[in-house]
């Protein structure tokens, strides 16, 4: 699989959100889109899952043009979105009953996603019943058994209060360890950002542009303790650089 956002644009009217961004993903990358707020990094992340058009440019996926949603892409915003006369088994299982999956195939791998993200005994659960960080493994669920090419993730962690915040990461990375998908994650936070991610793209304030293009070369799996290794802070000193202007 290969993303290539090519000199595109977004503009709203008079604003512009995005500049002349040219980006190329690898199939397997855990991309982390770092900005401060209004930057466009949110934009960007909707011209790749085809929620809006670009102004100018093109998005290509395996060598074709992407400007509508389509299977290929699956996104989890901040809020986790589960319905709540579901129970936890029947949200994941939403997306493929609507694509017709038959019962027996959508129970086999909701099943197999559960266990994945560890929330076996919490199947017939309601979401009211789940902590914030556990709804929040159930919507990664929900995206991932449709086996998007690409997951797209908008601060999914930033309604979460710090503790849970940490844990959720830790959970990722670990996944992600465990499934090597395509990941293009979008956050504000650095640290988070440098700790998730195998590729660092930095945004400089709006219009967004692409200001920093680096691989993060930290060992997996990442545990807390990596933010004191020397790459980690002086990739931080970097991003910091950048936001400050």
């Amino acid at each position: 699989m290969n993303i290539v956002i090519d000199s595109l644009y977004k503009t709203f009217g008079a604003v512009s959100a995005l500049e002349n961004i040219n980006l190329q993903f690898q199939g397997g990358e855990f991309v982390t889109v770092l900005g401060s707020s209004g930057c466009g990094k949110t934009t960007l992340l909707h011209l790749l899952a085809g929620l809006t058009l670009p102004s100018k440019g093109n998005i290509f996926i395996d060598g074709e043009v992407k400007a509508q949603p389509g299977e290929d892409r699956v996104v989890v915003f901040q809020q986790a979105g589960l319905f709540p006369w579901l129970s936890v088994q029947e949200n994941i299982e939403f997306g493929l009953s609507l694509h017709s999956v038959p019962k027996d195939e959508r129970r086999r791998a909701s099943n197999d996603i559960l266990r994945t993200i560890g929330l076996e005994n919490f199947a017939q659960h309601r979401p009211y019943q789940l902590s914030g960080g556990m709804q929040q493994r159930v919507a990664i669920a929900r995206a991932l058994v449709m086996k998007p090419k690409v997951l797209l993730m908008d601060e999914p962690f930033g309604a979460l209060d710090a503790q849970t915040r940490s844990a959720m990461q830790t959970f990722l990375t670990a996944l992600w360890d465990q499934l090597r998908c395509t990941i293009v994650f979008i956050t504000h936070d650095i640290d988070e950002a440098i700790f998730l991610g195998t590729r660092l793209v930095v945004l400089s304030s709006r219009p967004g542009r692409v200001a920093l293009d680096v691989p993060i070369e930290l060992e997996r799996p990442r545990t807390p303790q990596v933010a004191f290794e020397p790459h980690f802070l002086e990739l931080k000193k970097q991003a910091m650089g950048i936001l400050a202007h």
